[in-house]
């Protein structure tokens, strides 16, 4: 009997993943599919939420909202900054992104939006906040998660 989707499985899938305009941000096609430990938080909430119940073998394509994906644009996490800020860095262009550390001491990713002369605007946000998300998933296979998995809270 094939175990439905739900907490402390480890589900594998073939995924991938577009935008509404159907460019492809990301997908396991053509290498090893997505193993995750269900119940998590391994995966975005949308997507986990669409897989319960559904069993090895199945295909969905499901469509996320950002506030069930990445998230929306928080505009606080994008600000401009004095390039001094970025000490023995040479070139900074827009695209680029660094590892900074967040006024609660935890690292952020961070990406250069704009530069003008010394005024850099740096935007913290997940570069796919506030995109709506489309999975076209495939089920590969779904197993009960060892122990050790369960108490790592992710697959091994």
């Amino acid at each position: 009997m094939s175990l439905l989707i739900g907490d402390n499985l480890v589900v594998t899938m073939h995924y991938k993943l577009t935008d509404d305009s159907g460019n492809v941000l990301d997908t396991s096609e053509g290498s090893q599919p997505l193993a995750y430990l269900h119940g998590a938080g391994n995966i975005i909430p949308g997507l986990e939420k669409a897989l319960v119940g559904k069993v090895e073998g199945d295909s969905l394509q499901v469509k996320i909202e950002p506030g069930e994906g990445y998230g929306d644009v928080n505009p606080a996490l994008v600000q401009t900054i004095d390039k001094s800020a970025f000490k023995g860095v040479e070139t900074i262009e827009v695209g680029m992104t660094f590892e900074a550390q967040a006024p609660d001491g935890s690292m952020q990713r961070i990406r250069i939006q704009k530069v003008e002369g010394d005024a850099i605007t740096i935007d913290g946000n997940h570069p796919l906040a506030g995109v709506v998300l489309h999975f076209d998933v495939t089920i590969v296979s779904v197993r009960e998660a060892t122990e050790e998995e369960v108490a790592h809270g992710h697959a091994h």
